[in-house]
């Protein structure tokens, strides 16, 4: 038996929530609905602007959003990226910790530098708005990979946004590669539309000669297809991974087991906020596969837990809130 179920890597950032109504991003010179990398003077500028009208501020980044769900439902999981010793890059540690989630940052010296932040904007139509700043974890590269930690695990989960920084996506490839050598299951999320349009080069490098699982929503699915047609987009996901997974919003999920396509029912819910959606869809899934599931029954946890996530403001449930509807779909699939 393998320490971990999934070891997972990405950028560590502290997300700061803010409501925003589109007027408003328009007045802060900010695209709505994607995430756009920004530097320090451009993120202490909105943050000026915006003064303490901030609604929430969690440990967050796609990975460790969806790492955090595993722990919560009961998964054994680790997790590499970079924070500095600042005051947000303790309480990213320390919410790590506290989440079950295992890490090299509990031994290590923090670095001297800023810890990555990413404001995140939710406008009344639920969609989700990101500006990042790097900070710290735009300098991850191989000396924050926990070698043991891969060696240790029975699949590790890569994230997108890595391929924003020549070392970050570096890194990433070296874990793809650990993982290939070992038959470690390789599990990569696309992470934004905006990633495959301005990184192409580098999500096709992390990709590599294709990977066990691939996760994208729509949108970013079609973008890497260079089309505005799905099937195009499921025709091309066939030849970069065995098995895929891609969320489709309102319209549930298509998945891909190797063999047949699936289709994944929509839960309807009144949405108020998407951040933090595919995360979670990817925590599940790759909790209910870890837990023996099959790709329908996983794609069904999957689904339930996204559909609560965007009820509620923020990209994580409590760790109480996890457990409540884990046991609610066991007791409704006995």
């Amino acid at each position: 038996m393998k320490k971990y179920d999934v070891y997972g890597i990405g950028n560590a950032l502290v997300d700061i929530e803010y409501h925003a109504t589109p007027q408003r991003l328009a007045e802060l010179d900010i695209e709505k609905g994607v995430m756009t990398l920004i530097d320090e003077q451009r993120q202490n500028s909105l943050v000026a602007q915006l003064k303490d009208s901030h609604e929430s501020m969690t440990c967050g980044g796609s990975a460790a959003n969806s790492i955090i769900a595993l722990a919560q439902m009961g998964a054994k999981t680790h997790f590499d990226g970079r924070v500095s010793h600042d005051m947000t890059g303790q309480i990213f540690a320390r919410d790590l910790h506290d989440s079950g989630v295992h890490s090299s940052l509990d031994s290590k010296i923090l670095p001297n530098g800023i810890t990555g932040k990413c404001l995140v904007f939710v406008t009344p139509d639920a969609d989700r708005t990101m500006n990042t700043f790097l900070g710290v974890s735009g300098q991850l590269d191989s000396t924050d990979i926990d070698i043991e930690a891969i060696k240790h695990s029975n699949a590790v989960y890569i994230e997108g946004y890595l391929a924003s920084a020549d070392n970050a996506r570096d890194s990433a490839i070296e874990v793809r590669r650990i993982a290939e050598r070992r038959k470690i299951m390789t599990c990569l999320t696309l992470s934004d539309p905006n990633m495959v349009k301005f990184f192409r080069g580098s999500i096709e490098a992390m990709i590599g000669d294709g990977v066990d699982l691939l996760f994208a929503n729509e949108d970013e699915a079609m973008e890497l297809a260079a089309s505005d047609n799905l099937a195009d987009a499921v025709s091309l996901f066939k030849k970069l991974a065995g098995k895929f997974a891609i969320t489709r919003g309102s319209q549930g999920a298509l998945l891909f087991d190797g063999i047949s396509e699936i289709e994944i029912k929509p839960r309807p819910v009144e949405a108020i906020d998407t951040l933090g959606a595919g995360d979670m869809f990817a925590g599940a899934m790759l909790y209910g596969l870890s837990q023996g599931m099959n790709f329908q029954r996983a794609g069904d946890l999957a689904s339930l837990a996204s559909a609560k996530i965007v009820t509620q403001f923020g990209p994580r449930l409590r760790a109480e809130q996890t457990q409540e509807l884990l046991s609610s779909f066991h007791r409704d699939n006995a």
